[in-house]
């Protein structure tokens, strides 16, 4: 039998870094390294090959770059929104598809953004009111695009301050009944498992801001958590368990304050120490 043997070559969707600006580079050179992602560096008038899927420079030097996908990148910007951004690009998807937000809620909320079957980011936020920056940073990222945030049913606290966060800021949102979006075998993760499952399942649109009453249950489990957190040295009150609760600090400012109250007094300025002088 005889065989045929076909040779074509494959071209690689890349990303173009595009600047002259030393600092700019070195951050997305690093961040671009991290994802193993096809790259090539050029200088702005240089010409950009047909396999760049798409170019990352600076604000100052956009103008100077002709590319159908140009990503501007100031001097602060979410890695997460951009690495969401750039994958999209590399994956030749859709221009005109809508962007979904799953969100697992808890004190550190998981998080997963899709774009149709394919999954753009994954991984946690910092804490429940992380989810309305972050989905800014994705609306400028995406701004043709209309994008959807989905929330888990679970942990009502935090599930209404991030439901709140968002609808304050205009976001469309969906509530979405979390029994069976937990993988099987794991303990309830608040993680990027967890929120994919839930961006997958279609839930029942929210228009007005939840009430948030905060149960004793709660208040005892972000005790635990500050235990954990601190590695058993201290534990946070219940009144700062409530601040948490609320929004009005973080879990980790909390854990600061407890923290503080332990450390001695320092002395007061101008007063010596009494000294005994040996007989």
């Amino acid at each position: 039998m005889a065989y045929i043997t076909v040779r074509c070559t494959v071209r690689t969707r890349s990303v173009a870094l595009v600047t002259r600006d030393p600092a700019l580079y070195h951050e997305l050179a690093g961040f671009l390294r991290e994802r193993r992602w096809p790259t090539l560096s050029l200088l702005p008038g240089e010409r950009i090959p047909d396999r760049v899927a798409v170019v990352l420079t600076s604000p100052a030097e956009a103008a100077l770059i002709s590319h159908p996908n140009i990503l501007v990148v100031g001097e602060e910007f979410d890695r997460r929104a951009l690495a969401a951004a750039v994958r999209h690009a590399l994956e030749s998807g859709n221009s005109q598809e809508g962007i979904i937000v799953g969100i697992d809620p808890g004190p550190r909320p998981g998080y997963s953004v899709l774009a149709g079957a394919s999954v753009l980011g994954e991984g946690i936020l910092e804490s429940p009111e992380a989810a309305e920056p972050f989905a800014s940073h994705l609306r400028h990222r995406f701004a043709s695009r209309h994008v959807l945030f989905r929330v888990g049913a679970g942990d009502p606290s935090a599930r209404n301050r991030i439901v709140n966060a968002l609808l304050e800021h205009q976001r469309s949102v969906e509530l979405v009944d979390e029994q069976g979006t937990t993988p099987r075998g794991h303990r309830r993760p608040r993680d990027a498992l967890a929120a994919r499952s839930i961006a997958q399942t279609p839930g029942h649109s929210v228009r007005a801001p939840l009430e948030i009453t905060i149960t004793p249950g709660e208040v005892s489990n972000l005790q635990r958590l500050s235990r954990e957190g601190s590695g058993g040295r201290v534990t946070i009150s219940r009144s700062s368990a409530h601040r948490v609760l609320r929004g009005e600090i973080t879990l980790a400012e909390a854990l600061d304050e407890a923290t503080a109250r332990l450390l001695p007094p320092a002395p007061t300025p101008g007063r010596r120490a009494h000294r005994h002088e040996p007989l």
